[in-house]
C-alpha cells in the first residue's frame, strides 16, 4: 500500500513536468521553418508594432520580463528552426501582447511571482531556524509552529501559479495560437502538435512548482534528524 501511495505521489509531482519536456522535446527535432524562434518573435513584435519590446538570448529559461520589456529565449530550444522553437516564441509574446494591452490578470500574475518568490525565499529562512528556535526556548510546541508557517510559505509557489494559469492559457490559446494561425506561421497539419505545445508552455511554471514541494520533503527529513 505504501508502495502505491509514493508511485502516485510521484506520478503527481513529476507526471505534469515530464510530459511537458517530453512534448517540447519531440518537436524540437525537426528544423523545416525558414526562421527560428528569435526570428518569429522579432517578426510578430514588428508587426504588432511593439518595437520597445526585445528578444535576446537567456539562459535563465523561455520568458518575458515586464519591467526591462524584454523577451528572453533560449538558445537551445528556440534558436533552432523547428515547431517547438516558433510556438514557445509565440507564446512568449502572448505574454508581451498581456502586458502592452494592459491584461489584469498578467498584471495580477506579475506581482504574485514577485510576492512568491520572496515568501519562499523567506519560507526556507524560517525552516532553517526551525531546529535553533525550537533548542534555544526549549519548547517543543514552538518549534512546531516555526515548522508549519516554514512549510505553509513553501508551499505558497505552488498556490500562486496555480492561480496564474488562466494568464499562462490566455497567452497560450487567447494570443498565440489565432497570431500563428491568422499570420499563417505554421502550416495547418502542424496546428495539433502546436496546441499541445501551448499547453506545455502554460503548465510549465505548475509542473515546475510541484517538483519543488519535493524541498519540503527534504526539510522535514533534515529537521527529523
Amino acid at each position: 500500500m505504501v508502495v502505491i501511495i509514493i508511485i502516485v505521489l510521484l506520478i503527481v509531482l513529476f507526471g505534469p513536468l515530464g510530459w511537458a519536456k517530453s512534448v517540447l522535446s519531440r518537436y524540437n527535432r525537426d528544423e523545416y521553418f525558414s526562421g527560428n524562434g528569435f526570428d518569429l518573435a522579432r517578426l510578430i513584435l514588428d508587426r504588432l508594432g511593439l518595437n520597445d519590446v526585445g528578444v535576446e538570448e537567456t539562459p535563465a529559461g523561455d520568458h518575458y520580463d515586464p519591467e526591462k520589456k524584454v523577451i528572453g529565449l533560449s538558445q537551445a530550444r528556440c534558436g533552432r528552426k523547428t515547431l517547438t522553437a516558433v510556438v514557445v516564441a509565440a507564446h512568449e509574446v502572448g505574454h508581451a501582447v498581456q502586458d502592452h494591452q494592459g491584461y489584469k490578470p498578467f498584471r495580477t500574475r506579475t506581482r504574485l511571482v514577485r510576492v512568491a518568490a520572496r515568501m519562499e525565499r523567506l519560507g526556507a529562512g524560517i525552516m532553517m531556524a526551525v531546529p535553533v528556535i525550537a533548542l534555544i526556548t526549549r519548547v517543543p510546541a514552538t518549534g512546531f509552529l516555526f515548522f508549519l508557517g516554514g512549510l505553509g510559505t513553501l508551499c505558497i509557489p505552488l498556490g500562486v501559479h496555480l492561480l496564474t494559469l488562466p494568464s499562462e492559457f490566455d497567452a497560450s490559446f487567447g494570443r498565440a495560437l489565432p497570431m500563428l494561425v491568422d499570420g499563417q506561421y505554421i502550416p495547418p497539419e502542424d496546428l495539433p502538435a502546436a496546441r499541445k505545445i501551448l499547453m506545455a508552455c502554460a503548465l510549465t511554471y505548475v509542473a515546475s512548482a510541484l517538483v519543488g514541494l519535493l524541498n519540503v520533503w527534504r526539510w522535514i527529513r533534515v529537521l527529523r534528524r
